[in-house]
Parts: structure tokens; sequence; C-alpha cells
């Protein structure tokens, strides 16, 4: 992701930011679930990633950046702890669901 790094991420709205990151948190989840440990990894690494993207972009202060760092610490027990996974990954993943639908309303 380095082009996104280089400024590519800021020109994204919240909504078009947050689906991506949902889209590396469905994928990590699914190889976590078939036991695919460096697919898990890699998808796990770009969501934190492209999170931390997020949490940089200056656009996005106060309570937006307070439920972002959340989402992260949730993203990352649902994915690290097995037992966090049965009650919190289904909310997660109707979370960036609706973020994924809004950035593609806009398109």
């Amino acid at each position: 992701h380095a082009e996104l790094a280089g400024g590519k991420w800021q020109t994204l709205t919240l909504a078009e930011q947050l689906g991506n990151v949902g889209s590396e948190f469905e994928r990590a989840l699914s190889w976590k679930r078939k036991k695919h440990p460096v697919h898990f990894q890699n998808a796990f690494d770009r969501a934190l990633e492209l999170t931390d993207l997020t949490l940089m972009d200056s656009r996005w202060r106060g309570r937006r950046l307070r439920e972002i760092a959340r989402v992260r610490e949730s993203m990352c027990e649902v994915l690290i702890d097995s037992s966090a996974e049965p009650a919190f990954a289904g909310g997660l993943q109707k979370y960036f669901l609706a973020f994924a639908i809004l950035a593609r309303k806009g398109k």
C-alpha cells in the first residue's frame, strides 16, 4: 500500500476508507477460519495498515478518531482472540458493510 501511504488514501472519503478496511478485515477473518496462517497474517497486516492510515488522516478528529481507534481495537480482538470472534465478528462485519454500501452509493 505504498501508493496509498503516499497520499492517495487521504483523497478517499471516510466511507471509502472504512469500506476498504472492511474488505481486508473480511479477508483476514476468512483466512483465519480456513486456518491459513500466512494468508491470514498478510490480510491482517493490510487491515491494520489501512486502519492506521485512516487514523493518521487529519480530517478525522474528535469522536470520529476515537471511533476509528475503537474499531481497530475491536478488529484486533476478533482476529487475535478466538474466544472474542463469535461475539464481535458479526457486528464488525455489519459496521464495515454499511460503509462499503455508502461508498458505493457515492460512485
